[in-house]
């Protein structure tokens, strides 16, 4: 046999870069258990509004539409629990404000 000067060749000492790829970085080679610290700003839990993924019910996309099935049920949940009615015909970002404030009421969730 000979050897091979293929350029797919796939030896144990092939790195990304030969096989066209781009370099992973450090923490290529690290097990899913490993720990990673993050750098800053990168992955750490923020309290920074300005970085919040969280919206405004009222700036939903698709906060006029009906409520959903599961904010229909936990909804009716919640009003039991507070003695309280609510109409059948709400949005889905009304659902959401009424489910927020009757958590509070309630003492459940958030």
């Amino acid at each position: 046999m000979t050897e091979s000067n293929d350029v797919n060749d796939t030896s144990a000492n092939a790195t990304p870069a030969d096989a066209g790829l781009p370099d992973a970085g450090p923490a290529a080679g690290l097990a899913s258990s490993d720990p990673v610290e993050a750098a800053p700003g990168e992955g750490a839990a923020t309290t920074d509004p300005s970085r919040d993924a969280t919206k405004d019910p009222e700036d939903w996309v698709t906060g006029a539409e009906a409520m959903t099935g599961p904010q229909r049920s936990y909804l009716g949940t919640l009003a039991r629990e507070a003695g309280e009615q609510l109409p059948d015909d709400l949005t889905k970002a009304e659902a959401s404000e009424h489910i927020d404030r009757l958590q509070q009421k309630t003492g459940r969730g958030a």
